[in-house]
C-alpha cells in the first residue's frame, strides 16, 4: 500500500464530502481512490468513513486521523517548497476563484505582470459570481468583496473600494439628474441580488457621516456583474458600480457620475484561502501581487475623481446661473 497516496485520498474525501468529487480533485479514478481508502482502513484496522448511498461522513476516529494527516501532508509540502524556493521561483498549478467583474476589469488587464514575474506558476483563473466552497472545489485562493464570515478560511485584507451611482448621458437627459438619495424614488434603478442568498442589495449612501439606506423598486434585477454593467451602459436605468468597474467610462462619455458627494461605505477587498491548508509560496506571491495591484490601481481610488466631478458640476451650475440660464437655489 502506498500510504502517502492513501492519506491524500482520505483527506480529499473528507475535504470534498464524497468520493466522486475527491477523485476529480486529485485527478484519480474513483475506483482507485476508493481502493486506497479501503486499504488504509484495513491497514489501520478502524473505520474512517461512514458510507451511505446519499453521503459520506467521517467517523470520530477518522476525524482525529484526518487532523494528523493534514499536518503530515503540510509538513511534506513545507519540505518540498523549502527546496524548490532555493532552486528558483514558486512553481506549479495555482487555482484562483474571482468574480467575473474582478477578473475582466481588474486582474486580466494587468495579469501579464504576474505571469512575467512568476513564469513557473500555472494559473487557473475561475471566473464566476456564484459562491464556491474552496475545499470541495480544490481552490487555492479566492478574492471576495465585503465581509467574510467563514471559519473554514483565512482572510487577508488586500484593498478597499467604494461604490458610486451612475447612468448614461441619454438616461440623464431623459429623466434628469438626482441630487439626493431620496430622489431615486422618481427614477428607474437597476438592482443586484446575491447568488448565495437571493437577497436584493439595498442602496447605501454616506455623506459626511450622514447615512441613507434605501430599498428601491426596480423593473430589472440581475445577479451577474458583467450583465449589470451592460444594463447600465444600455441606458436602462441608474446603476451602482464599484469604482474599479466605473473608472474607464467617464473619459469616453459612456457613463456619468451622479450624486458625487454620496458614496458608499468603504468595502473591504479580501483574499481568502482554506484555513487547514499550508499557505504555499505560490499563493503568497499571488496575494501579495493582488494587494500591490489594488493599491496602485486608479479605479480603486475614485473618491478623488468623484470630488473633482462634483466640483466640475458645481462650476458648470455657477456659470449657468451667471448666464441667467439657471435660477440660483432658494
Amino acid at each position: 500500500m502506498d500510504q502517502l497516496r492513501a492519506m491524500q485520498a482520505f483527506v480529499g474525501v473528507v475535504d470534498t464530502g464524497g468520493f466522486t468529487s475527491a477523485a476529480d480533485l486529485l485527478n484519480m479514478p474513483k475506483a482507485t481512490l476508493s481502493a486506497c481508502v479501503a486499504e488504509l482502513e484495513a491497514h489501520l484496522k478502524v473505520r474512517l468513513l461512514h458510507r451511505t448511498t446519499r453521503k459520506v461522513t467521517v467517523t470520530a476516529d477518522g476525524a482525529a486521523y484526518y487532523e494528523r494527516c493534514v499536518r503530515i501532508l503540510e509538513d511534506l509540502r513545507d519540505a518540498e517548497e523549502s527546496l524548490s524556493s532555493r532552486q528558483g521561483s514558486p512553481h506549479g498549478k495555482l487555482r484562483v476563484d474571482v468574480s467575473t467583474a474582478v477578473a475582466s476589469r481588474l486582474l486580466i488587464p494587468l495579469l501579464h505582470t504576474f505571469l512575467e514575474r512568476y513564469p513557473d506558476i500555472e494559473l487557473e483563473l475561475g471566473c464566476s459570481d456564484r459562491p464556491l466552497n474552496l475545499l470541495s472545489e480544490g481552490i487555492d485562493c479566492a478574492l471576495r468583496v465585503g465581509e467574510v464570515n467563514d471559519p473554514s478560511v483565512v482572510v487577508r485584507r488586500v484593498g478597499t473600494m467604494q461604490v458610486v451611482t451612475c447612468a448614461t448621458p441619454g438616461y440623464l437627459a431623459k429623466h434628469g439628474r438626482p441630487e439626493h438619495p431620496h430622489d431615486l424614488k422618481k427614477h428607474v434603478c437597476l438592482n443586484y441580488f446575491s447568488m448565495r442568498t437571493g437577497q436584493v442589495f439595498d442602496w447605501e449612501f454616506n455623506r459626511g457621516g450622514e447615512r441613507v439606506v434605501l430599498t428601491v423598486d426596480s423593473p430589472l434585477t440581475l445577479n451577474d456583474s458583467n450583465a449589470y454593467i451592460d444594463a447600465c451602459l444600455a441606458g436602462l436605468g441608474l446603476g451602482r458600480l464599484p469604482t474599479y468597474m466605473f473608472h474607464q467610462y467617464p473619459s469616453c462619455g459612456a457613463l456619468e457620475l451622479v450624486m458625487c458627494d454620496w458614496l458608499s461605505d468603504d468595502m473591504p477587498f479580501h483574499a481568502v484561502y482554506p484555513s487547514n491548508r499550508h499557505l504555499s509560496s505560490k499563493v503568497r506571491v499571488f496575494v501579495d501581487w493582488v494587494a500591490e495591484t489594488l493599491e496602485n490601481h486608479t479605479g480603486m481610488q475614485l473618491c478623488e475623481h468623484a470630488k473633482k466631478e462634483r466640483a466640475k458640476q458645481e462650476a458648470a451650475a455657477r456659470q449657468m446661473m451667471e448666464l441667467g440660464v439657471l435660477e440660483p437655489p432658494a
